[in-house]
């Protein structure tokens, strides 16, 4: 859905399997045009999906070590795994996990581990504060961490509609937006001891669920598929474009 994102709007053009730049679209059925906006507001965009070294395995979990063992080759690529060959350095890293990192198994136990297989509150936790070290190392870059997209709300039948009604404890989708809660809170959350200026939150979860609820209020599918639909993601887009320049402004 990150290639979506950055797709113009449009036929599915781009982005096939075995193409060597999977879910990298030129346009998309769902396309928010994130690509387009930036560049017309004089960013230089470079990505990284699916059918790459870089842009293999991007789960919570995998996060810690990507940056910890690649961030020169992260830092230094155009596109894919090509490389720049003049020296060129990406001075703004977006990284975001697809919608499956919001199905917690519950909260965990701290102080949880960054590399966990399993997905609970405590580990997702422990992945992202592991990851603080490695931006510290680099202030001259900006780090740009999106939430993950919410799931669809799912259907579900007399028995789970009177379950959820009668309360059962704490869902998924609710630990998924007290993560996501967490990670977005620059006062008490994942950023509270950080002070430099060069890692910031884009709220995609929030976006999407319109702030209201846990599920997504733009999904795809008739209504049982997480992918953003294009209101969704053209919604993100507009908001990410001031987000990422008053973003830069404040490491200036």
């Amino acid at each position: 859905c990150g290639g979506q994102l950055m797709a113009d709007p449009g036929e599915r053009a781009g982005g096939a399997p075995g193409s060597g730049r999977r879910c990298i679209y030129d346009s998309h059925p769902n396309g928010g045009g994130l690509r387009a906006l930036l560049t017309a507001g004089g960013y230089d965009v470079s990505e990284l999906s699916y059918e790459s070294v870089l842009g293999a395995d991007t789960d919570i979990r995998h996060w810690r070590r990507k940056f910890a063992e690649h961030m020169d080759a992260i830092l230094a690529t155009d596109h894919q795994d090509r490389r720049y060959g003049d020296g060129t350095i990406n001075g703004i890293v977006a990284f975001k996990s697809c919608y499956p990192n919001n199905d917690f198994t519950g909260p965990g136990v701290e102080p949880g581990d960054p590399d966990a297989e399993e997905l609970t509150v405590a580990n997702a936790k422990a992945a992202y504060r592991a990851l603080l070290p490695h931006f510290r190392a680099r202030p001259d870059v900006l780090f740009v961490a999106f939430t993950a997209p919410p799931r669809a709300e799912p259907r579900r039948d007399l028995k789970d509609r009177l379950k959820g009604a009668f309360g059962s404890g704490p869902t998924p989708a609710d630990h998924a937006r007290e993560f996501n809660t967490w990670l977005t809170d620059r006062e008490n959350g994942w950023l509270s001891a950080y002070a430099l200026p060069n890692v910031v939150v884009f709220d995609y979860y929030d976006i999407l669920t319109g702030g209201r609820g846990n599920w997504s209020a733009y999904p795809t599918g008739g209504g049982q598929d997480s992918h953003p639909s294009r209101q969704g993601n053209a919604k993100a887009a507009a908001a990410f474009v001031p987000f990422i320049n008053a973003a830069v402004a404040g490491m200036n």
